[in-house]
This record gives structure tokens, sequence and C-alpha cells, in this order.
């Protein structure tokens, strides 16, 4: 691919501890095929050097508005950015953003591009909560910026909590389906609040084992990841997941279907849309061993008594915490798919059910998945093989349908 033919990029990089992160992230736009060039603070060259950039990106790194004026970076390179995204952005860089203030090629650089622009911010957890990063954090959001939700993890020194530089690989794919999303509908979820649960719920029955199923929370994750593409606040209640948090979503993480509940309620209050594609059990141990069941020789063990889990998809689409609230169901399904699940969307009054057929070897795990949406209205929306992110698009077009019709 000619340079001129691929997407450009600006990395902007603020001066936080996190800046060597950023060549993780570099490294994964330029392989892609993405033109990527790197504005640093002069801060972040204090923690990683301009010939790194420049070897890194095979473009030259400008740091200035003084150098190449006649090229007028301060303004060019804005303009002609496909994408802006800002890793790590440190509360500083937040608040001149937030501002307006243009006093180094970053700001300026912010200023003129009227492209998607990313926000990654790291920072120590109370400069994150502090109302003032707070405010900053709205008012970029309200004007239409991506600002990812930090991780939580280990911080500088000793210190842990809220604050974390995401995931580089998650900031990637932010980054890539707002690109890809630039060439579609845009970000029709701006200014929404979505809840989507994902993976599988795990009923204890002693200290050492479980009831639990083959649901790995890709798809899930798949929604999440395209909804904070799209625009929307995310809020993502996470069963037994082994995936890296997606970058973006309030990531709440939950073991057992009533734990499962309780968050999904919680976190729906307020929401515009949710979807349940976790896999959640219908049932659990009626009783919970303290200690280790173990094996009697020449003795049978004890049958296990189950007791039903509250019905969450149900519940929610009889309550609907929220007015014009838009409730999304999955199904698997292993025989008579469009049957069961045309029995399943009227049994639990959602407005669209997702049907797939599931089996030892499809769809758990995977990274494709085919499904066929129906809706409570009558309709059916095939989707054809493919990654579980078209389904996921596919899935917030009906829903963005639906919060617009309203």
């Amino acid at each position: 691919m000619d340079r001129s033919d691929k997407p450009r990029v600006v990395l902007g990089v603020s001066g936080g501890i996190a800046a060597y992160k950023a060549c993780e992230l570099l490294r994964r736009l330029t392989e892609s095929g993405h033109d990527v060039r790197v504005v640093p603070t002069g801060s972040a060259l204090r923690f990683v050097g301009e010939p790194t950039w420049a070897a890194l990106s095979g473009n030259p790194v400008t740091t200035g508005v003084w150098e190449d004026v006649h090229e007028v970076p301060h303004v060019r390179i804005g303009q002609e950015a496909d994408l802006v995204v800002v890793a790590p952005a440190t509360a500083d860089t937040l608040a001149r953003a937030a501002h307006g203030l243009a006093d180094d090629l970053l700001t300026n650089t912010l200023l003129t591009a009227r492209c998607p622009v990313v926000f990654a911010p790291a920072m120590h957890t109370e400069m994150w909560e502090h109302p003032a990063t707070a405010e900053n954090v709205a008012t970029l959001r309200r004007r239409g910026a991506v600002v990812i939700e930090p991780a939580v993890g280990r911080l500088t020194g000793e210190d842990t909590g809220k604050g974390r530089l995401p995931d580089p690989g998650e900031i990637f794919e932010v980054c890539r389906r707002l690109l890809a999303r630039r060439a579609a509908s845009g970000r029709d979820l701006a200014g929404r609040h979505v809840v989507v649960s994902a993976g599988g719920t795990r009923e204890p029955l002693d200290p050492v084992r479980f009831l639990g199923n083959r649901s790995s929370g890709r798809q899930g994750y798949a929604l999440a990841r395209t909804a904070v593409a799209r625009g929307a606040r995310v809020t993502l209640v996470a069963a037994n997941t082994s995936l890296p948090d997606p970058a973006g979503a309030d990531v709440v993480p939950v073991g057992t279907a009533v734990q499962l509940r309780e968050a999904v309620l919680k976190a729906a209050k307020d929401a515009d849309a949710v979807v349940m594609a976790a896999a959640v059990a219908d049932f659990r141990p009626a009783r919970y061993a303290h200690g280790k069941i173990k094996k009697r020789e020449g003795r049978e063990p004890e049958p296990v008594a189950l007791v039903r889990n509250p019905d969450v998809l149900a519940e929610l689409s009889a309550a609907r915490p929220r007015p014009g609230q838009v409730v999304v169901g999955f199904a698997a399904e292993t025989d008579d798919v469009l049957a069961n699940g045309r029995a399943k969307l009227a049994r639990k009054g959602c407005d669209l059910l997702v049907v797939n057929e599931v089996g030892e070897d499809r769809t758990f795990g995977a990274e494709e998945n085919e499904a066929v949406i129906l809706g409570a209205g009558g309709g059916e929306t095939p989707v054809p093989h493919g990654p579980k992110e078209a389904l996921a698009d596919t899935v917030w077009d009906r829903v963005v349908h639906m919060l617009n019709a309203g």
C-alpha cells in the first residue's frame, strides 16, 4: 500500500510514566497498515526519546511549532489526520485539551483536528477522581471525543487503583473500530449509556467445584468494543472471563448468576439499552458444601439438588427501569433454533433476541459467529458467518434504530 493510501493516525504522547507503553500501540498501528505521525510533548521525551518514535513510525518526529515552519505543522498535522489518539493522556493534557489551550504542538493538533479523537488517560487514582479532571473529561466527551476509562491495577510505586493505562492492544481495537465506523454510520451511540453482560456464570458446589458453561465472553466483549467505538458509555458486566478489559468500558466483574443480576440491575437504572450476551446459569446447587465433597469408597455420591436462578432477562424486560429502554437477549440453541428462539422471545418479553446454534465445536470460544436477530414485532435479521464484531455492529444497528424511533 502506498503511504498516501494509508489511514493517517496522529499518536500524541504526553508526559507520564506509561509513555513507554505507547511504543506497543505504535507498533500495532504501523503493522496494521496505518501511517502514524508521533507528536510527543516535551515531558514525554523525558521518558521515551525522539529516535525511538521516529524508528518505530518511519516518520520524522516534530516536537514543536517552530520546527519545519514552512510546512505549518501546528495546522497541517491535525487537518490531515483520519484519527488522533493521545496515549497516555495525563491530567494536564486533558485539562489543556478541555480548555482549548494551544501552547505546544500536541494541543495545536487537537484544536485543528476534525477527525475522531481518542484520549487514553493514565494517572494516579486521586488525580482521575478529582472534580476538575471529572469535569474536563465530561467536557471532552460532550464535544464528541472518546475518553477511555482507565484500567484498575498497579500504578507507580506501591500504589494500586484506577488510573492505569489500558492495555495497548485494547486501545488499538478502539482506534481500529473508530476508523471503521468513520466509513460507516459514525458515532450513532454518542450520549447513550449501554450495559452489556458477557461470559458465563459459575455456581459453586463446594470450595473446589462449580456448575458452569463454555461461554468465553468474546461476543459480549465484541459488543462492548463496538459500542465504545460508536460513542456510547459502556458498562460491561463480565462473568468469569480471561479476556483483557475492553478499553473504554467500565468493567464490573461477577461470578454467579445472583451477582450478575445485582450488577446488571444496578447499571440498568440509567441505561438506554441492555444487551444480555452472558450465558447465565438457569440453576444452582441447593446446598453449598463448605468442605470439599469427598469420594467415599463403596458409596455412590449423593444427588445434587438444584434450585432455579433468577431470570435476569425476563425481569429486566418486565421492569424497564428507564422509559424507552431497549432490552436484547441471547439464546444459544442446539436444535429447532428459530422455533425455540421465537418461543423464548415471547416468554422473556425482550425487544430483540439474538439466536445462534451452539455445540462443542461451534460458537463458544471462537472468533466468529453467525446468528439470526429476532424482533418482538416479527422481523428477522440473518447475520452470516463472520467476525463477532460484525454481529455486534448489526445488533447495535437494530438498537440504534429502535432508540431513534422511540
